[in-house]
């Protein structure tokens, strides 16, 4: 098989047959399922004890193994290749087949909540200890349910609002293309291939990329801030509808974490503004400018080697430091590579980004990301390995119902992976220089994550006011409200080109439905892994059960009872700091070395 060969997933492990015909039919077959565990258990649940409380959700997580496979099939099939008729047909049946669900399965929560109104001591009831913390959560949104005729409509308006919006900015994106002059050669290139050029050595080369891209991505702002209007005004009037105290508590409940966490979390990251902007004007010394550009705040440095990999030493040098982390864990990694469950070839149509995909039912995952063989390639292929580690262990330990997981740990096992493929380059590295330049990659990942991420809070809450406010949001109204969130963040530390204004018309998390505040949970792990990477390093193997027992807990404990277990406080600024600090020994590390 060509390198290009092994670089495609192979999703036809998913399902029995790798026929469309069987994608539809499993699909409806499943919506059938769903109708009928509605005949079966709708108006009955307020009433139900506990032995047919446990019946119904173990019968719930049957149906969902059965048929997950067809379902992640079509999802899957068409972020490979947008431009596929095939996969655009079975995709659109997908996500009717997921508002379908939705809809059956509306009243089930909302009569837990009944029950649990009436009963709440049924929580404790041991015959349902399993469950204890997936029951606690339903008890906590029980003060923002609506009828359950309301949420069906709010289901069916959803599917061809905001995940239509959702749908047409991935489109969008993924069948841009850009010309520009590389080299002396003038090429056009999709998005998942010319964002390589972001990390360009040629300082001009980096600005003129991020220039056109940016340009490009401004020309069509009429649509995006349409978009983008459009689902925070939704929003702002979903809180209202439902009793919500802030555009913010929604993503509390779904994340399973509380204000007084992610409040402790954010005024760490503003009181450490200034560690990040001296970190910034540290390495624009270290190039040689008076201050960065948005156009060098990734670049790598100008001594340091243009590292290129290719895909089987990328491929060994993931693996291996998985497996010497445990290994357990690194025999899983292989078998990604293995059964071809990554998807990294650079093709024109194929969706953005990176992703991990958990199949439960196959007790493992598959991996979207676009490989062009440099250095933060590399990163992202542990990064996403990190999400299947946790798939791996997940998935092994718990039931669908206790594998959803809030999106602040499961960003865990990725965060973690990063920081053991960094130890493992370390280790190898042979000059100064190259020491340098890896130091600096980690500390522009964690940069990128803590704090420029953390400006996207403040950016969304400034829509949602201006909202409030009665504003109207159009492109200009909205760069502006950007430019302010990022400028609070970085001060005078880098200089911006106009075209950057744009740069909110891009990112999916802005669009995504149900994923309102959909940021801060990377904010959250990347502090909380760099303070567990710390205890890693003073503790050695004996860390390590630690860790495979936080992600195998899946979403059967809150993330401040996992956290409490390796002896976290995540209520208390001094807590987060603790992240802080460790990304202050990289930084003074990467200093040291000049």
């Amino acid at each position: 098989m060509t390198e290009s060969g092994k670089m495609k997933w192979d999703l036809s492990q998913l399902v029995e047959f790798d026929d469309p015909g069987y994608i539809e039919e499993q699909l409806t077959a499943w919506v059938k399922a769903a109708e009928e565990f509605r005949a079966k258990h709708h108006g009955k649940i307020a009433s139900y004890n506990v032995q047919q409380v446990h019946d119904m959700i173990e019968e719930s997580d049957r149906y969902e193994l059965q048929h997950e496979g067809a379902y992640l099939y079509a999802l899957r099939m068409y972020d490979a290749d947008m431009n596929n008729e095939v996969a655009k047909k079975l995709a659109d049946k997908a996500r009717t087949t997921y508002m379908f669900l939705q809809q059956a399965y509306a009243f089930a929560p909302l009569e837990m909540g009944e029950l649990l109104s009436k009963n709440p001591e049924i929580i404790n009831d041991s015959d349902l200890s399993e469950y204890k913390h997936y029951l606690e959560m339903i008890a906590r949104k029980i003060p923002y349910m609506l009828s359950e005729a309301e949420e069906k409509v709010i289901i069916a308006k959803d599917k061809n609002g905001i995940r239509a919006w959702s749908q047409l900015q991935g489109d969008w994106l993924a069948t841009r293309t850009y010309e520009i002059e590389i080299e002396g050669e003038t090429k056009t290139l999709p998005y998942g291939e010319i964002i390589q050029f972001y990390q360009h050595p040629d300082r001009d080369v980096r600005r003129r990329v991020h220039e056109v891209v940016y340009r490009d991505l401004g020309k069509d702002h009429i649509l995006w801030s349409a978009a983008l209007r459009s689902i925070c005004s939704n929003h702002v009037q979903m809180v209202k509808l439902r009793k919500l105290e802030s555009p913010m508590t929604q993503s509390f409940l779904i994340n399973d974490v509380d204000e007084e966490t992610i409040t402790a979390l954010m005024n760490t990251i503003e009181k450490n503004r200034g560690v990040y902007q001296d970190y910034l004007r540290l390495k624009a010394k270290v190039l040689g400018f008076k201050k960065l550009g948005n156009w060098d705040i990734m670049a790598p440095l100008n001594d340091s080697p243009e590292k290129k990999y290719t895909w089987e030493e990328s491929q060994k040098l993931v693996v291996d430091a998985y497996s010497e982390f445990d290994e357990e864990v690194g025999v899983w990694m292989q078998e990604m590579f293995d059964k071809r469950h990554i998807d990294a070839e650079v093709r024109n149509g194929k969706r953005s980004g990176a992703y991990c995909e958990t199949w439960h039912s196959g007790k493992s995952a598959y991996i979207l990301q676009s490989f062009n063989g440099i250095t933060s390639d590399v990163f992202t292929q542990a990064h996403e390995l990190g999400h299947a580690m946790h798939a791996y262990l997940g998935t092994r330990a718990q039931k669908p119902k206790n594998y959803e997981i809030s999106y602040c740990v499961a960003e865990t096992g990725s965060i973690f992976g990063e920081l053991l493929i960094t130890d493992k380059l370390l280790e190898q590295v042979k000059t100064k220089e190259e020491k340098r330049a890896l130091l600096a990659t980690v500390c522009d990942e964690f940069g990128g994550t803590a704090f420029q991420v953390s400006t996207r809070l403040w950016f969304e809450t400034a829509l949602y006011e201006a909202i409030e406010k009665g504003k109207y949001l159009d492109g200009e109204l909205i760069s502006k409200l950007w430019v302010e969130a990022r400028d609070k963040m970085y001060g005078d530390s880098v200089e911006w080109f106009d075209e950057m204004q744009w740069w909110w018309t891009f990112k999916l998390h802005f669009y995504m439905p149900v994923r309102r505040y959909y940021n801060y949970p990377y904010v959250y792990a990347q502090l909380f892994v760099y303070a567990m990477y710390r205890l890693y390093k003073e503790q050695g193997k004996e860390f390590v059960p630690k860790l495979k027992a936080l992600l195998a807990a899946g979403s059967s404990k809150s993330p401040r009872d996992l956290a409490a277990e390796i002896g976290f406080d995540i209520t208390k600024e001094e807590f987060w700091q603790k992240g802080i600090d460790q990304f202050k020994e990289f930084v003074k590390q990467f200093e040291e070395n000049q």
